[in-house]
Order: C-alpha cells, then structure tokens, then sequence
C-alpha cells in the first residue's frame, strides 16, 4: 500500500487499540509500570523497515496506543530508530520518577522515526533517554524492543498480531525464579 486514505488511518488506530485492549487483558500490569512501544510505521503500511517513514501514521498510532495505555494508568516510552541507537522518548516526570537520565535529541522523522517524533509532538515535556527497563512492550513491525524490556521477559500473545501489515510481538516481564523443585513462588509476581 502506498499512499493512505482516511479509510486506512481510521483503520489503523482501530487495529491500534484493538492490540491495545488484547495486550492488556494478559499482560498482568499494574498502575504506573512502564511500557515501550516500537513502531515502523514502514512496515505497517507494507514496505520495508526504515523505508517509508509516515508522520501521520506515526501520529495515528501513537495517539490511539498512549491513549489507551495511558488511561489504564501505565508509563509509555516510545522507541526512536536505530539512526538514534534507539533511544526512547517519555515524559520528563516519568523519567525523574524512574531515575533515567536525559539526554539532548529531538527525534525527527527520518532520524528517530515517525513514531517516536509522535511522542515528542505529543507528550507532555518530552525527553529522550538512553536506556530504559520496562515492565513489558509492544513491537510493532519488528523494531527490537528487547534491549528496554526488564529480565525476565514473557511473550504475551494477542489474537491479532497485527496494525497495518506490520507484525505485532508483545511481552511483559516477570520477576525471576531462584531456588529450584523445592522452592515456592508467589503467584502474583508472575
């Protein structure tokens, strides 16, 4: 697909928060843990990663993922591309409240990505830090979210893997098992 209609956009957010709700319904979070999103918005519209960077794609799909992340009361980081070694944009309280230090760089489209310039359109003081251990995450047309996810991550998996033509991977971390045949663990932290 090459150029999109209002159709396509409308469906898109609805894949979005359709992804969304799916991940949330498993995803064992809890208020204020903190999410990374990856996006391509090239390959949600069907070309190849890094190829065809679309602002309002990008805008589209973050507006309606943080959104819905948002009101479930969860921290979102949005993942920049490799051309910004995939630094992450979050607000700057969420941030401080997490303890990740700032760094200087506005992401743009052809260098951080149609998504992550979303979030730094959209959140509230934005700023982009280096690293960051999240509680779980959505890869959206496989951008390699692994590297911000907390050990031990989970797949998550969700009904539809899919926004656009981009293939969605979703995970959540859980805390480690230590001990062995004899030890006992406490459910709710899995």
């Amino acid at each position: 697909m090459c150029e999109y209609e209002k159709e396509d956009y409308e469906k898109v957010k609805g894949d979005a928060r359709r992804v969304v709700a799916e991940f949330l319904e498993q995803a064992k979070l809890k208020k204020g843990n903190l999410v990374v999103i990856g996006c391509s918005t090239s390959e949600i519209a069907e070309h190849h990663i890094g190829s065809y960077s679309n602002a309002e794609l990008g805008e589209a799909v973050f507006v309606a993922i943080c959104g819905e992340l948002r009101r479930a009361g969860l921290a979102v980081a949005a993942q920049c591309c490799e051309h910004l070694n995939r630094a992450l944009i979050m607000t700057e309280a969420d941030a401080e409240r997490f303890g990740y230090d700032a760094v200087n760089v506005i992401p743009q489209p052809k260098a951080g990505g149609s998504f992550a310039t979303a979030a730094w359109n959209h959140m509230e003081n934005p700023v982009a830090v280096e690293h960051v251990q999240a509680h779980a995450g959505i890869d959206i047309g496989d951008t390699l979210i692994g590297m911000h996810l907390r050990p031990v991550a989970v797949p998550v998996r969700i009904e539809h893997p899919m926004i656009g033509r981009a293939h969605i991977v979703c995970a959540r971390t859980r805390a480690k098992y230590i001990g062995g045949a004899r030890a006992h663990y406490n459910e709710e932290l899995e």
